[in-house]
């Protein structure tokens, strides 16, 4: 019985071994992030769209103050998951999308903004159902992710200046 277990020993490690070493590959392949999604991933985007009334809370102290030390526009006083995951990949962290064209080469591009549905507004405005902090549902976001200015030709650095959320 005990060359059996031995053989399963042998074969459990260079699978781990294996799995281990395409980890590492695949890590290795990603030069960037292009995000999508609503406040746990929102790195500044509601915070620089035009809104009537007020600044959002978070633009002020004490967001902001754990890991940058002064307020970022993220619904954190910190890191928030995209953040932990450039790191991981070792990638710098994800701009919010009103960042410069040579952010969005380097570290791609954060489409996230806080409130942000994954259904359009007309469909819930159909069912009664208000949201005001944004209109920047998965919809919008992915159109603004499909704009020609995102290909990063030389015409699209021009073109950046009329990149803005709806």
């Amino acid at each position: 019985m005990a060359p059996c277990s031995s053989h399963l020993l042998w074969n459990g490690f260079f699978l781990n071994i294996l799995i281990l070493s395409s980890i590492s590959c695949t890590i290795g392949c990603y030069t960037t992030i292009f995000s999508f999604g609503d406040s746990l991933a929102d790195t500044g985007n509601l915070v620089h769209m035009p809104q009537p009334g007020k600044l959002p809370p978070f633009v002020f102290p004490p967001y902001g103050k754990t890991f940058f030390n002064h307020a970022t526009g993220r619904c954190s006083n910190g890191r928030l998951v995209i953040d932990f995951i450039a790191e991981y990949l070792g990638l710098p962290s994800v701009p919010y999308f009103g960042g410069s064209m040579k952010s969005f080469k380097e570290a791609g591009v954060n489409f996230s903004v806080a409130g942000a549905t994954a259904l359009d507004t007309a469909f819930l405005q159909e069912r009664g159902i208000m949201n005001k902090p944004t209109n920047s549902s998965l919809d919008v976001q992915l159109g603004l992710f499909k704009l020609p200015a995102l290909s990063f030709g030389k015409s699209s650095i021009s073109s950046y200046r009329w990149l803005r959320f709806p």
